[in-house]
């Protein structure tokens, strides 16, 4: 996957979060971002890695945010390989 696709893929599931009453809140108190954050670093590769970083902490919202946009479920953790840090990712 190229890195403007990854980026695209992204900014989806930003949108979803941001939709997602439920969610957005974690999604905040998580990463420590505010609503201004979201609206001035969404063309941020890095800060869009996190979004992603964030969705695949739960299988239930890779699933809900896949289901939403259409897309296969591997799709998110495709497209974070694809952003800056994604190949460093360790999963031990």
């Amino acid at each position: 996957m190229q890195q403007n696709s990854a980026e695209t893929i992204a900014l989806q599931a930003l949108g979803w979060l941001a939709g997602n009453d439920a969610l957005l809140p974690v999604f905040l108190g998580a990463t420590g971002a505010s609503e201004a954050d979201l609206r001035e670093r969404a063309t941020e590769p890095e800060f869009l890695g996190a979004v992603l970083d964030f969705l695949m902490m739960d299988d239930a919202w890779v699933v809900a945010f896949c289901d939403a946009e259409g897309l296969r479920y591997d799709i998110p953790m495709r497209a974070r390989a694809a952003l800056p840090g994604g190949q460093q990712v360790s999963w031990t």
